[in-house]
């Protein structure tokens, strides 16, 4: 008979990002920069632009900077920005987190901030070989509206598309969040 091994349950909290994440906060976003596939930046990574962007969305109720804390270290970042009734978002998940509901729970925490704000629309842009990126966004309701050309650099001089994906928040969404 053949034993089936479970890995245990992830256990990790989303709340907002704090200033005593900021070493973490950097750490992460710099190894998921160095992978140079999943997220626009490379490094080297600004430090003190990223730490001061994290000081910046503590007091400021147009940007939202959420952590996946797992147990103390961190997991996943999510960072958005509301203009106009429109949210952008970005976010990144560790390696080792990816595939356990990390980016689900950060999206839902800022679906949920959108929403409380009387966003009309969430937006982001994705790389299109992040398949699995992308299947989470269409998960949560966002479509691709458009792709942007060989417009990104790389630092190996490549230019990269992305395509850009959308999600409106009806009236409905609206209703569920004040229930």
């Amino acid at each position: 008979m053949e034993v089936l091994r479970l890995e245990p349950m992830s256990v990790f909290e989303v709340r907002p990002a704090r200033m005593a994440d900021a070493t973490a906060y950097c750490d992460l976003f710099e190894a998921v920069a160095a992978e140079r596939r999943w997220i626009g930046a490379e490094p080297p990574i600004d430090r003190d632009a990223l730490v001061a962007s994290l000081q910046q969305a503590l007091t400021d109720e147009a940007l939202l900077r959420v952590v996946a804390d797992a147990q103390g270290e961190l997991a996943g970042l999510l960072g958005a920005e509301l203009w106009h009734g429109i949210v952008s978002l970005g976010m990144c998940v560790a390696a080792d987190w990816r595939g356990r509901g990390v980016g689900s729970a950060l999206l839902e925490r800022c679906l949920g901030w959108a929403v409380a704000r009387e966003a009309h629309k969430v937006t982001l842009q994705v790389w299109p070989h992040n398949e699995p990126a992308i299947a989470l966004y269409e998960r949560y309701g966002f479509a691709v509206e458009g792709r942007l050309r060989r417009h990104y650099r790389r630092a190996s001089g490549e230019l990269w598309d992305a395509l850009i994906m959308g999600r409106v928040l009806a009236d409905a969404d609206r209703a569920q969040a004040s229930a």
